[in-house]
């Protein structure tokens, strides 16, 4: 049964009532504090349950990637973003890359200052910033 919210224009008090669909609207609805029926429905806050790649197309959007080479704190962020939509523990060297990024710090010095990031000398990649 769903839910509805309601504030009571008399004592002023939120409060929530449980009732069917079919109820609704043939339902007298009375405060719970006061038992008036000067009442106002609220809607709630809307959730919008979107899929995997609809969530990764959005992190994908070219607007909402402008600016991130200027900017290393809206890198780190968008990083922290992408990071979290695909659910995936990314390790403590990201963790480090991130907090850095959100600090300020720009890519080529975290870079210079973490020469071995990334596992360089491995077959995984080059062993910067670029890997991840």
């Amino acid at each position: 049964m769903p839910i509805y919210q309601y504030r009571c224009l008399n004592c002023h008090k939120r409060f929530e009532i449980f009732m069917s669909y079919a109820e609704y609207g043939t339902r007298p609805v009375l405060c719970t504090h006061c038992s008036s029926e000067n009442v106002l429905r609220r809607i709630g806050r809307i959730r919008i349950a979107k899929s995997e790649e609809s969530r990764l197309d959005d992190l994908a959007d070219p607007s909402a990637l402008a600016g991130l080479e200027d900017d290393p704190r809206e890198l780190g962020r968008m990083m922290r973003k992408m990071s979290r939509e695909m659910g995936e523990d990314m390790g403590p060297e990201f963790d480090e890359v991130i907090g850095r990024l959100e600090a300020g710090q720009s890519p080529e010095d975290i870079e210079s200052e973490l020469p071995d990031l990334g596992g360089a000398g491995d077959d995984m990649g080059s062993g910067g910033l670029d890997d991840f």
